[in-house]
């Protein structure tokens, strides 16, 4: 598939949506964006999706719809989503195997550092 969800990745979106539903919202499932980043490569994001957009891709992974913008799609071609879990937190993570490991979303400039153009 274009892009895959970990099975940790994928347990904890449905929980995220099984709370969202008992708390009277509803989501068609999660949105995954990609915007070109400048030194650390592209910049990825997940949010909760209520509806479908004109020109989204739909997929599924690990049960859970996934929806994508046309403008984010070439970028997120391979792309792994996993849930990590460590001392100092735990969060989403989104790595793309094809890509050089120093040009990672989360390499040395994810602090706000980065000073190219448009930012």
């Amino acid at each position: 598939s274009v892009l895959t969800l970990t099975e940790a990745a994928s347990r904890k979106l449905a929980d995220v949506l099984a709370q969202q539903s008992e708390h009277g919202q509803s989501y068609l499932g999660v949105r995954l964006s990609a915007m070109s980043g400048c030194c650390s490569g592209p910049q990825y994001g997940l949010s909760l999706a209520e509806r479908t957009q004109e020109g989204d891709w739909v997929g599924e992974s690990g049960g859970i719809r996934v929806l994508v913008d046309p403008e984010s799609a070439p970028l997120l071609s391979g792309i792994r989503v996993d849930y990590v879990e460590t001392p100092e937190g735990s969060g989403f993570t989104i790595e793309n195997p094809e890509v050089l490991p120093e040009k990672q979303a989360s390499g040395g400039c994810g602090g706000g550092g980065c000073t190219c153009g448009g930012h």
